[in-house]
């Protein structure tokens, strides 16, 4: 039986218009198709990017670029993100997706982003969302905590983002260096010194899940209700469409009820450290 081109199972084709070096190991793709239109995406959802001749992987969207291009930030981890990273520009890469649940587009409330590490890429969009549309927001406060100044990730946007007198930005490193003058601590120990309603706010977490974990407590302790925490439940997703079972997380599968996950429907599986 001949597959669709439209077909969930089958990338397209994207070329990188542009690598952005992020870290000595990190770096941001833009994407480009090579025929037709970027389809649609809802920030915090991921695609499946596949390296020729080495394998797939998903990858979170961290945000979007010129030529209806898709940016996508990887670390050399493995084989295949290291295949990715290294790309040069004019690569070939499959692409399927957009894939999954995406953050809350809320309004009139306060906004808490709390990311760890790598987790602030799949926040990045949320929080530019937010930022274009500051008007429609009360308190906004983006918390980010990274092992060490030299592996901030997007120094510049973050830099962009602490200038703004609309918003509240907290940076915190896990091991200081002598230039650091910041905050030296976990980044949920940001949340306590906070100013946020916790009546009217969301939070939207992402990081290691150990660092979530302590995030939920954090904001449970200020007064958010589990019903307004937001967390991106990554896992080892192989084909994003629920069919191999490797991102299962109890009755739930991450590809299709996920990323993205309201902490209310998960808080008895995520107390369970096995799942």
């Amino acid at each position: 039986m001949t597959v669709p081109r439209h077909s969930a199972l089958v990338p397209a084709l994207y070329r990188v218009g542009e690598v952005y070096r992020e870290l000595p190991d990190t770096v941001t793709l833009r994407l480009v198709p090579e025929s037709g239109r970027r389809p649609p995406y809802t920030p915090g959802q991921f695609n499946m990017l596949y390296a020729f001749g080495v394998g797939e992987i998903a990858l979170s969207i961290s945000g979007e670029g010129a030529e209806e291009s898709f940016l996508h930030t990887v670390r050399e981890v493995g084989a295949v993100s290291t295949a990715l990273a290294r790309l040069g520009v004019g690569a070939r890469v499959g692409v399927r997706g957009p894939f999954g649940t995406g953050w809350p587009a809320v309004q009139d409330t306060d906004v808490i982003f709390v990311a760890g590490g790598l987790g602030l890429a799949p926040l990045r969009p949320a929080i530019r969302r937010v930022l274009a549309g500051r008007g429609h927001y009360g308190r906004v406060a983006i918390l980010f905590g990274t092992r060490h100044p030299a592996e901030m990730l997007y120094l510049q946007e973050l830099e962009h983002w602490r200038q703004r007198l609309d918003v509240d930005v907290s940076v915190t490193v896990d091991h200081a260096d002598a230039l650091w003058h910041g905050n030296v601590g976990v980044v949920p120990a940001l949340i306590a010194r906070t100013t946020f309603d916790p009546n009217r706010s969301v939070a939207m977490v992402c990081g290691p899940e150990v660092m979530m974990r302590f995030a939920v407590g954090a904001l449970r302790e200020a007064g958010v209700p589990d019903e307004r925490i937001y967390l991106s439940m990554e896992r080892n997703m192989k084909c994003a469409v629920g069919l191999c079972g490797h991102c299962q997380f109890g009755p739930e599968f991450i590809c299709l009820t996920g990323p993205v996950m309201r902490f209310d429907r998960i808080a008895s599986l995520f107390s369970t450290r096995e799942i």
